[in-house]
């Protein structure tokens, strides 16, 4: 049975390939909160929005491409969903968020404001994603994990359980924040990273030559990596670059204080995170 009829109101959207029509549509029977004669969003095709299950597209919300949006999902505002992008479960689109190419959001998942998910990037479970933040390529954001402010979640990168990445932060390569971790501020968290409490990472700075910020955090090897410019590496191999670099100068001393004290932090006194 369908749930909903295009009204004959079609509008043009213009997008890279060229320009699609859209269709608004209107719900012909009663499901979940929506009654028969409501108007919903705009999509080009009926593939778009499934005629199953309550999933229904909202106000000036587009959907197209080939892209879907079925079970109990719901996109609304101004969002767009489109290319291969899928909204399923009870997962929701909102503002101006937009979800394209093969991403999927699933589950009970939230992406709103300025956030875009695209590439093959996963957000499901009670995530959250939204403000200006970003999830891309094959990263995966699930749990009750959130994403916020300007951060960037990308590469392979995962971010799960109550962790948080904000502000702007950047997680990626084969990193994984989990826990109770939250990775904030100008944060850049990469490589083999395996955080998952909230002292398994430190940022410091601006600080030495370059006025900038270094972040501490743990690896899966449980030592402590370094990034600091286009330095990545572990703690021994910072210090060596720094007193090669910069000999017994202020800001070698600065850096050498620096890594001391994310030891402290991160590993502690038994040698253990």
């Amino acid at each position: 049975m369908k749930k909903y009829e295009f009204t004959g109101e079609t509008k043009e959207l213009i997008t890279e390939s060229g320009t699609i029509i859209l269709h608004r549509i209107r719900a012909i029977i009663d499901f979940g909160h929506v009654k028969a004669g409501d108007l919903g969003g705009w999509i080009e095709k009926e593939k778009n929005l499934s005629h199953e299950g309550k999933a229904w597209i909202y106000g000036n919300a587009k959907v197209c491409d080939d892209a879907e949006v079925y079970d109990n999902a719901k996109v609304y505002d101004n969002a767009k969903v489109y290319d291969n992008a899928k909204v399923c479960g009870d997962a929701e689109v909102y503002d101006n968020a937009k979800l394209c190419d093969n991403a999927k959001l699933c589950g009970n998942a939230k992406v709103w404001g300025d956030a875009k998910v695209w590439g093959y990037a996963k957000v499901y479970g009670n995530a959250k994603v939204c403000d200006d933040a970003k999830v891309c390529d094959n990263a995966e954001v699930y749990g009750n994990a959130k994403v916020y402010g300007n951060a960037k979640v990308y590469s392979i990168a995962t971010v799960y359980d109550n962790a948080k990445v904000c502000g702007d932060a950047e997680v990626y390569s084969n990193a994984t924040v989990c826990g109770y971790a939250k990775v904030c501020g100008n944060a850049t968290v990469c490589g083999q990273a395996d955080v998952f409490s909230a002292t398994h990472i430190l940022v410091i700075g601006p600080i030495g030559s370059r006025n900038d910020f270094i972040t501490f955090y743990r690896d899966k090897d449980n030592e402590i990596t370094v990034k600091c410019g286009c330095f990545l590496g572990k703690t021994d191999g910072f210090i060596a670059k720094v007193i090669q670099t910069h000999g017994d100068s202020k800001h070698a001393r600065v850096y050498q204080a620096a890594a001391e004290l994310a030891r402290l932090q991160i590993i502690g006194e038994g040698g253990k995170a």
